[in-house]
């Protein structure tokens, strides 16, 4: 995970006979267990010979990522948003529900328990995996997981679905997880930028700088951050993040005094406490 980011930035049963006789019909107890001699006439038939419980069905790894973890009674695939669910229509009614369930758990659990967030995110591709939006959800699951490659080759397909470029930041965020900042810095193209939105394009320099920190070369980072908005009077999570990545950076430059005016000015625009600024200044305090 890049460093700019908020400092993490989640019917069983024996299958033995139930009851305390043996199988055979032999005498049980002293407690008046009538009936149960072999071969007396009119005997009870149920002291007989007992039929083992069958053992509880074995689900294949296949089959429970299939299954998926259980969803709430209270979870309604109307809840998922109409744009998404838009995407699903091709698929039958029911189908297209219990994905749209899986879809919304995923999106519930991503922060608070993101591995069981990737296992519906699995149980929905499971059930469909031509749709860009699944795979979306597996790969931005994968990634909060902290699974990176498997993150990497989902969003990949997603972005071959879609044709969309918005992917592209965490893309290469997972590549500078998996030990590579020069393939990270190749998603930095005149084609990504022109697909994302300033929010997106913020966030791939934040990365590419963050690569570049990576490869040593902390003054290629700072004048990265330095062309985007940093003096934004927007009050939206991406200020929050630029402004972090800045300070960070300044720290990495040895210039403490300015990384505290920036992480102050990072507080005072992080309504959502998307970053740990106010953490970083007590450690520098």
């Amino acid at each position: 995970m890049n460093d700019e980011r908020k400092r993490n930035p989640r019917p069983s049963g024996s299958g033995r006979p139930s009851g305390g006789g043996r199988s055979g019909g032999g005498r049980r107890d002293d407690r008046g267990d009538r009936g149960s001699r072999p071969g007396r006439p009119g005997g009870d038939r149920s002291s007989g010979p007992r039929r083992p419980r069958p053992e509880p069905e074995v689900r294949t790894e296949d089959q429970q990522i299939y299954d998926g973890p259980p969803i709430p009674d209270d979870i309604s695939a109307k809840d998922l948003d109409r744009q998404v669910r838009d995407q699903l229509r091709s698929l039958p009614e029911k189908l297209a529900d219990r994905i749209a369930k899986h879809l919304i758990m995923a999106g519930l659990l991503i922060e608070e328990d993101p591995e069981r967030a990737y296992m519906h995110a699995l149980a929905a591709r499971a059930r469909s995996q031509r749709s860009a939006v699944i795979r979306e959800a597996v790969g931005e699951t994968a990634y909060a997981a902290g699974k990176f490659a498997e993150a990497l080759a989902e969003l990949r397909t997603a972005r071959r679905l879609s044709g969309r470029q918005d992917y592209a930041p965490m893309m290469a965020d997972c590549e500078r997880a998996l030990g590579r900042p020069e393939k990270a810095l190749e998603y930095d193209t005149t084609k990504v930028r022109e697909g994302l939105d300033q929010a997106g394009s913020v966030e791939l320099s934040i990365v590419m700088a963050g690569a570049r920190r990576d490869l040593g070369q902390v003054s290629a980072a700072l004048n990265l951050l330095e062309s985007e908005p940093l003096h934004s009077p927007a009050r939206e999570d991406w200020v929050a993040r630029l402004r972090y990545a800045y300070a960070d950076t300044l720290l990495a430059a040895d210039r403490r005094e300015e990384a505290v005016e920036w992480f102050h000015r990072t507080i005072a625009v992080d309504g959502n406490d998307v970053t740990d600024a106010e953490a970083r200044l007590a450690e520098l305090a």
